[in-house]
């Protein structure tokens, strides 16, 4: 979970993600969590910027072959 993604939009000042949409989150992470265990894996969740919790991960596991990611679209106004 990146902290930057629950402060207020570069726009209007509202939130990004309210409690509403953050409980939600917070849910499907879980269900997506028991989902994988029962699959025999599971799933890392970590809270902080991506680009540090990515290098730490790495640093951590030591035997990474590659790394998959998204970048958020951002609206252009």
């Amino acid at each position: 979970f990146d902290p930057r993604h629950y402060l207020g939009t570069h726009c209007h000042g509202f939130p990004k993600t309210g409690p509403h949409r953050l409980r939600f989150l917070l849910e499907s992470v879980k269900d997506l969590r028991e989902t994988l265990k029962k699959k025999g894996s599971t799933l890392v969740v970590r809270k902080g910027k991506p680009e540090d919790v990515v290098r730490d991960l790495i640093t951590q596991l030591g035997s990474v072959s590659a790394v998959v990611f998204h970048e958020e679209v951002r609206e252009i106004l």
